[in-house]
C-alpha cells in the first residue's frame, strides 16, 4: 500500500512577505479525501559561526510568535534569485558584524514538515574577523559569544529552546572534537 497524498486541488489563500499559506484537498490511500493547511516558506539559512577559542556567536532577539527572547545561530530568510551560501554569508555580517573567511555547507533540514515546506540549509562559519553589524530596520539583536560547553549546559536548562540552535550546538560539538 502506497503513503503517497494525491493533490486534488490547491488553493492558495494568502501571500505575504514571509510566508504563503495554501489549503490543499488530498486524496488518501484508502482513497478517502482531506484538506491540508500548508505554509509555503522560501527557505532559510543557519549559520554556525565558530571562534579560534572554540566560542559560537549567537543572537538574542525577540520572537512574537514565542512572546519571548531566544538565543540562537544568526540565520535569515532566502531571498528571490539567492543561493543559500549568498544568504548565509550577508546574514552573517548583517546580524553579527562578523564575516567568515570559510563558509562551509553541512547539511539541510526541514523545520516542520507537517505544517510547512521551510528548509534550512546550515552552514559552518570559520576564520572570522569582525567588520561592522548591519541589522535590518525592523531586526533588534543582541550578538552574544558563548563557549560551547556553556551553550550545552544553556540547552541542558532550557535556556536554549530554538531546534536549529540546538541542532548546530551538537553539531558544532562534534566538529571541534574532530578539529
Amino acid at each position: 500500500m502506497t503513503c503517497e497524498e494525491k493533490t486534488m486541488k490547491s488553493e492558495r489563500i494568502y501571500e505575504g512577505k514571509i510566508v504563503n499559506l495554501r489549503i490543499d484537498t488530498v486524496e488518501l490511500p484508502d482513497k478517502k479525501y482531506s484538506k491540508r493547511e500548508i505554509v509555503e516558506h522560501p527557505g532559510a539559512v543557519g549559520i554556525i559561526p565558530i571562534t579560534e577559542d572554540g566560542s559560537i556567536i549567537l543572537v538574542e532577539q525577540y520572537r512574537k510568535p514565542v512572546e519571548k527572547k531566544l538565543i540562537e545561530i544568526p540565520a535569515g530568510k532566502i531571498e528571490i534569485n539567492e543561493e543559500p551560501k549568498e544568504t548565509a554569508i550577508r546574514e552573517l555580517i548583517e546580524e553579527t558584524g562578523y564575516k567568515a573567511g570559510k563558509m562551509e555547507y553541512i547539511l539541510e533540514f526541514y523545520t516542520s514538515p507537517g505544517f510547512t515546506n521551510e528548509k534550512i540549509y546550515l552552514f559552518l562559519a570559520t576564520e572570522l574577523e569582525y567588520v561592522e553589524e548591519n541589522p535590518g530596520e525592523d531586526e533588534y539583536i543582541q550578538v552574544k559569544k558563548i563557549p560551547i560547553e556553556k551553550l550545552v549546559d544553556m540547552i541542558d536548562k532550557g535556556e536554549i529552546i530554538d531546534s536549529k540552535t540546538i541542532i548546530s550546538i551538537y553539531f558544532a560539538m562534534k566538529y571541534l572534537k574532530a578539529k
